[in-house]
């Protein structure tokens, strides 16, 4: 399978239409991001750059559809955006590579690894069971830096 190299669209926009092909990949270097559809939720939890998103409900993953509404997540973490999105818009979010969030982290410490389970919206939190789904690292938490490794 190759792997596309030109994009339609940039990284720090959010587009009404799908340009890229829902579930796209994009390297950057050392990050790589993914092309997603955003949905506010029944919260109505807007995207806001620099936030985590999850998959939005049991089809968000297979349907390449996310949220910052953790209470209509499945618990799995989607990315971190990387441009406001409205509903139904369509941005690519970082899956890998190191990223600053814009909400710093209420626990936990350099190398933590992070979970959505227990967190508040569009954040992480330190993961305490093994049943959690890690998506992250926490790196320089006094910089808000995370190591991001969300599922492709």
């Amino acid at each position: 399978m190759s792997q596309k190299t030109t994009y339609l669209t940039s990284l720090s926009e959010s587009y009404t239409t799908d340009r890229e092909g829902l579930g796209t990949i994009r390297w950057e270097k050392t990050k790589c991001y993914k092309w997603v559809r955003y949905d506010t939720g029944a919260g109505g939890v807007a995207a806001v750059v620099g936030n985590v998103c999850y998959y939005y409900t049991l089809d968000g993953y297979k349907n390449v559809v996310v949220t910052s509404d953790v209470s209509d997540s499945i618990a799995i973490g989607a990315g971190v955006l990387m441009a406001v999105a409205a509903d139904g818009e369509y941005c690519w979010v970082q899956i890998k590579g190191v990223a600053t969030l814009t909400t710093a982290l209420t626990a936990g410490a350099d190398g933590d690894a992070l979970t959505p389970t227990g967190a508040g919206d569009g954040t992480l939190d330190v993961s305490g069971a093994v049943t959690d789904h890690v998506c992250a690292y926490a790196g320089d938490i006094s910089d808000k830096e995370i190591v991001c490794d969300f599922p492709f």
